[in-house]
């Protein structure tokens, strides 16, 4: 599916466009260096990543907007201390002058967490995104367990890429996490990437905890399949936690055109109810309709 075939598909389904929970924007300098990590993705990896949408910030809105993606949210995320509360305050300038974007927040695990990640939330911030592969932290770290309350509480939601694809970290995979839940189990998380490679136990982690999702950040599609192949057991329990699937891409940086993600989703002949609620009802509930 090529661009210019996306808009015709989701008015096949009868939406008014998509809501994406999984789409980057960054101040300049941080994109810059996460698009020189990513040229170097033989190294990483053992096979090449390539940009797919490496233009201009105004471009990449624009190009949005064409998809028809009506409400997304400009996630960051921090490597090292003293970057989360500058980064989360950029997120929310970029989200005020950019009418479909929602105000974004990070945090990282430091003294201040709990101090700037509660100005986020009183600022209005809709979502906000924990790496812990690339910020190689704990996730259950006693200077993160404020704030894992406070967002539970406030029932905003949180990007948490935690499992182990697609390079596995110091903490990554379903235990850590878990704890975090069983601690804070209120909590709205939304797996990235489905989980991957770990699918079966973080979705086990959906069935325990009624407020965790999946998001489908590259799941199903081929490129994916090349160090985190979905098993084929997944799809049915994909089907009976339709209402917790939400469509995430990885704008910008994804290795192949956005359409593409969605032609895996349906290629999971899971029916068009279960696009429909994917890829608008469910990205709604979370982060708002436009």
């Amino acid at each position: 599916m090529e661009d210019a075939d996306v808009p015709g598909w989701w008015q096949r389904l009868g939406l008014p466009g998509l809501i994406d929970v999984h789409v980057h924007f960054m101040p300049k300098p941080v994109l810059d260096a996460v698009w020189r990590y990513f040229d170097r993705g033989s190294e990483h990896y053992g096979h090449a990543w390539p940009i797919q949408y490496r233009t201009s910030d105004v471009e990449r809105v624009a190009t949005l907007d064409a998809l028809g993606v009506r409400r997304y949210p400009a996630l960051v995320y921090p490597h090292k201390p003293d970057m989360a509360a500058w980064l989360s305050q950029w997120a929310r300038e970029f989200a005020a002058r950019t009418p479909n974007c929602v105000a974004t927040g990070t945090f990282f695990p430091e003294p201040s967490a709990a101090d700037y990640v509660r100005e986020a939330l009183d600022a209005g911030t809709v979502i906000f995104k924990a790496h812990v592969q690339v910020g190689a932290f704990d996730p259950r770290d006693e200077q993160l367990d404020a704030v894992w309350g406070q967002l539970a509480e406030a029932g905003t939601p949180v990007i948490v890429h935690c499992g182990s694809g697609p390079l596995p970290g110091a903490h990554t995979g379903p235990g850590p996490f878990a704890q975090v839940l069983a601690r804070h189990p209120r909590l709205t998380a939304v797996i990235a990437h489905g989980g991957a490679p770990e699918y079966h136990a973080f979705l086990d982690l959906a069935g325990q905890y009624p407020n965790v999702h999946l998001d489908t950040t590259m799941v199903g599609t081929s490129y994916m399949g090349r160090f985190a192949p979905m098993p084929p057991d997944v799809l049915p329990r994909f089907a009976d936690l339709q209402d917790r699937i939400v469509l995430g891409a990885d704008f910008p940086n994804i290795p192949y055109p956005y359409g593409e993600q969605l032609a895996a989703l349906e290629a999971f002949d899971l029916g068009d109810d279960w696009l429909r609620d994917v890829c608008w009802h469910n990205g709604a509930r979370l982060i708002g309709p436009p």
